[in-house]
């Protein structure tokens, strides 16, 4: 069964999106907090570095550097936020021979949503992510892809705070997720689908420590 890079690197740009959104800072500044009526947020921009395990050409693509804009609500303990990363691109040898490159983008479907504990420093969060080819080579020969070669559907990403993880220094979320089909690939359609789609897939964030602004 062949298995594209394209696949793995579209996984990846998606996972960050959803765990990043997942941290907030409990402090309180003047420059950072505002009131909205009985509610009071704060905001927060993290460094994110990461790696997704993707189960179905099992290979670990690293995610990042990109960063992560949340806002908490202190009032509800909850969050909502946007992941920004640069276009992912990697290589592989199919088969162990073929060199194949890939480039994906992530394109989420409106803001995460989460919930934090700030006496805990517990975090989860969910992302609704559509992943979308833009290029792929094999041997060096371009295979068209379309440009709308994306997930039928958006995949639901959700991840939760581990172990050490602090909302103010950041540390690492991790979570599962299922890759759906994809469509509008060309003949690359079938391929990807006969490969890339499936559960099991893992995602692991690494936050940096949180700088709080306006």
């Amino acid at each position: 069964m062949r298995r594209p890079l394209m696949l793995v690197l579209a996984t990846s740009a998606v996972l960050a999106a959803g765990a990043g959104l997942a941290a907030a800072p409990a402090l309180a500044s003047p420059t950072a907090v505002n009131t909205t009526g009985a509610d009071t947020t704060v905001t927060v921009t993290y460094p994110v570095t990461g790696s997704t395990f993707i189960k179905a050409i099992n290979s670990t693509v690293a995610l990042g550097p990109g960063t992560l804009a949340t806002t908490a609500d202190l009032t509800t303990s909850t969050l909502t936020g946007t992941l920004t990363l640069p276009p992912a691109t990697g290589s592989f040898k199919e088969l162990g021979l073929v060199p194949v490159t890939a480039t994906t983008e992530l394109v989420q479907d409106g803001p995460a949503t989460g919930t934090v504990d700030f006496s805990t420093n517990a975090v989860q969060t969910t992302v609704q992510a559509t992943l979308k080819v833009t290029s792929l080579t094999a041997a060096g020969i371009p295979i068209p892809v379309g440009s709308s070669c994306q997930t039928s559907t958006p995949a639901t990403i959700t991840v939760s705070s581990q172990p050490g993880f602090n909302v103010l220094s950041g540390g690492t979320l991790a979570g599962t997720y299922t890759i759906p089909r994809f469509a509008h690939c060309g003949l690359a359609t079938l391929l990807i689908n006969l490969t890339l789609p499936g559960p099991g897939n893992t995602i692991s964030l690494t936050l940096g420590a949180g700088t709080l602004g306006s």
